[in-house]
């Protein structure tokens, strides 16, 4: 009797003590497998670096929640989670998630709180699901809070490129999860900021109009306005991780040209926003004005670089408008919109980290830019422009009385325009074989080196408009008039991570996974086979595993 009890309870614990070892390595050791082909539950070692040194658990909400929420929300809604979850089993420390609905917040704070996620970049939006009295529109905010104990930061998840398919954006968010957490637990969890240069001096940005760059870059990046003609020495600069030219309109010297090439040469980033002419919108009206090459000497470093700054001017029909005066209506002024194909939008962009899935930027008087022969130097080009586009070489006329009749679409017959390029590799010193500039050793210069250039043919693409209501600077990319927000502003921030360290967490953005639609024709000529198939032949499979235990089980006891 005794014999048979042990034989009915060995089973048992012979379950039961291979689970509990089970447990035990389980513990002890920790690793995942992931069997996708495109290793969608694997993380960039980037990312896994920033998880493993983490020194603090953090919690994040998901604020994408509501009750019938669409298919395709309800799947980034649980991609998000399943994110949350694979940085958990890479993470050092404990992160937790939520959900949290912004709406239920309190009436009396939560308009404070919806201003709140807007500064972080989650704004909300309108989506319409089918119910059964029609369709019904849904307020929904798609982002992600993250927090410690003591500090917050926020990020928006649903983004995509202007003229994706509801399918494409999704799919683009979905890839793109992996960078926006792990930035965002970065901005959390690294107080440390690296200093960026805005070069000052010779007519760039004023200080309203640099506004946008200090705003976008606060709370990541010590922001310096630095006057080249201070400088003494090379190493003078070499403190600042990435220096700006922006919409300079005066010559440089020399002196301040070898000190920027000294510094492409050590390995300094260099970032140069400047158009190839010049134009006083202000004299626009009437007559009009006209637009004249401008001379900055900048030309002579790009040229040898590998790109150069065309004397022209874009006009593209994927315009934006501008506000001119139209009369007075009473005693106060009245803005009309004017169509002005001199300001336009940029939508079509490559698959760089800088610029992939990024919203439509403006470009306000853009001139074309050219490659030329640079050895050693790749160009990545980063922004096109539209199928439909022009080029007016300066000098030429400027009015917006020319805006009265509708533009001749025959006349734009050019596509495509590259409007940035990134410049790579080893590049050569404009000073090789030459004099360099008094004061400057030989022994300390460099005939070569890599560092990095990036080249915009709009001095005014990282520049701030202003309210049209008291004249105060606006966020970069917010156009007043239209009352829209430009990705100005993300590119800029993609721009100087890359630069900062392109094989951070900024390279997750490459992270490509492809869609897989199911075959409609399939569906229907096959529904009826495979409904079957997932019905019946379960019930099989499960009848005939029964049948051959029951037999075996019979078979052993009758001899018995």
């Amino acid at each position: 009797m005794k014999n048979q009890a042990l034989h009915t309870v060995k089973p048992f614990l012979i379950l039961f003590g291979g689970v509990l070892l089970f447990f035990l390595l389980a513990q002890l050791v920790r690793f995942r497998i992931d069997l996708t082909e495109e290793n969608r539950y694997s993380l960039h070692p980037a990312t896994v670096e920033l998880l493993q040194g983490l020194d603090r658990p953090l919690h994040v909400d998901i604020l994408l929640t509501g009750e019938n929420l669409p298919g395709g929300m309800r799947r980034l809604q649980k991609s998000i989670e399943e994110t949350v979850r694979t940085f958990n089993a890479y993470s050092s420390k404990k992160i937790t998630f939520s959900y949290f609905d912004p709406l239920s917040v309190t009436d009396s704070l939560q308009e404070e709180f919806i201003f709140t996620l807007v500064d972080y970049g989650i704004n909300p939006t309108n989506v319409f699901s089918n119910q059964n009295a029609g369709q019904q529109s849904q307020l929904i905010f798609p982002g992600i809070l993250v927090a410690d104990d003591e500090y917050e930061t926020g990020a928006l998840v649903l983004k995509g490129e202007r003229g994706m398919t509801p399918d494409q954006i999704l799919n683009t968010s979905i890839e793109n999860l992996e960078f926006e957490l792990s930035n965002a637990i970065r901005k959390l969890v690294n107080p440390e900021k690296e200093a960026i240069a805005m070069i000052i001096g010779h007519g760039e940005l004023s200080e309203d109009e640099g506004y946008g760059i200090v705003e976008a870059l606060d709370g990541q990046y010590e922001v310096f306005k630095v006057p080249l003609d201070q400088a003494k020495a090379v190493q003078d600069l070499m403190n600042f991780g990435t220096i700006f030219i922006v919409g300079p309109k005066q010559s440089y010297t020399d002196r301040e040209l070898y000190l920027l090439d000294q510094y492409v040469m050590q390995g300094g980033n260099l970032v140069v926003a400047a158009e190839g002419v010049d134009v006083d919108l202000a004299a626009a009206g009437g007559e009009g004005t006209f637009s004249f090459p401008l001379e900055n000497e900048l030309d002579r470093l790009l040229f040898r670089y590998g790109v150069r700054i065309n004397k022209d001017l874009i006009q593209d029909l994927n315009l934006s408008y501008i506000p001119v005066l139209g009369g007075n209506f009473g005693n106060q002024e009245q803005l009309v919109p004017l169509p002005w194909p001199y300001y336009f939008n940029a939508g079509r962009v490559t698959t760089h980290p800088i610029t992939k899935a990024l919203d439509q930027v403006n470009f306000r008087f853009a001139s074309s830019l050219d490659t030329v022969k640079a050895d050693g130097v790749s160009k990545t080009p980063l922004i096109f422009g539209s199928e439909n586009e022009k080029i007016i070489p300066a000098p030429s006329r400027v009015a917006f009385s020319d805006m009265e009749q509708a533009p001749k679409v025959e006349e734009f017959n050019i596509r495509n325009l590259p409007l940035a390029y990134l410049l790579e590799g080893e590049f050569t010193s404009l000073f090789k074989n030459r004099f360099i500039p008094d004061g400057f050793s030989n022994a300390e210069f460099k005939e070569s080196g890599s560092g990095k250039v990036v080249v915009f043919g709009d001095g005014s693409v990282f520049q701030s408009q202003q309210s049209l209501q008291g004249a105060q600077p606006l966020s970069l990319g917010e156009d007043p008039f239209a009352q829209t927000t430009y990705a100005n502003r993300q590119l800029l921030q993609n721009l100087v991570q890359f630069l900062s360290d392109p094989e951070g967490i900024i390279a997750s953005r490459t992270r490509t996974l492809q869609i897989r639609p199911l075959d409609k024709v399939k569906v229907s000529q096959q529904k009826t086979f495979w409904q079957g198939v997932n019905v019946i032949l379960p019930v099989l499979i499960l009848s005939l595993l029964g049948g051959i235990i029951l037999y075996f089980r019979k078979r052993t006891y009758s001899r018995t």
